[in-house]
């Protein structure tokens, strides 16, 4: 296996489809994130909590790194929202979440496939 700062660095910035990216376990904790992403385990805690009961995102909006994005849509394994020209994707497997913020002109579709297939790597790997 790669280290989590391998999977941020080499998986998610060096696709060029993400800008910034975090990896963080289901309690919050980060594991490895991409320079200048400063998110912390309570936005992140929020962010975990938000896959089970969205109505509580939809309401106040997903917060990463002191940014507040509007959320746009999810489900119990995925979570997009937006800030401006800024779009964060972000994943949940079975023992981590991947967060992801990509900026025009990359599209939704490109980071959302950068993101999910190394959600679904995890996965298969047991994470």
């Amino acid at each position: 296996m790669s280290s989590w700062q391998d999977y941020v660095d080499k998986h998610l910035i060096a696709s060029r489809c993400v800008t910034k990216a975090a990896i963080s376990g289901h309690d919050g904790t980060v594991w490895a994130t991409s320079d200048g992403f400063n998110v912390t385990k309570e936005e992140l805690s929020r962010l975990i909590a938000g896959f089970e009961n969205q109505n509580v995102l939809a309401a106040s909006g997903v917060t990463l790194a002191g940014s507040r994005y509007i959320y746009l849509s999810g489900t119990d394994k995925v979570i997009r929202a937006k800030l401006g020209k800024v779009g964060a994707h972000c994943v949940k497997t079975q023992q981590a979440v991947v967060v992801s913020l990509y900026e025009d002109p990359i599209q939704p579709q490109q980071a959302a496939s950068v993101v999910e297939k190394l959600g679904d790597h995890l996965v298969a790997h047991g994470y």
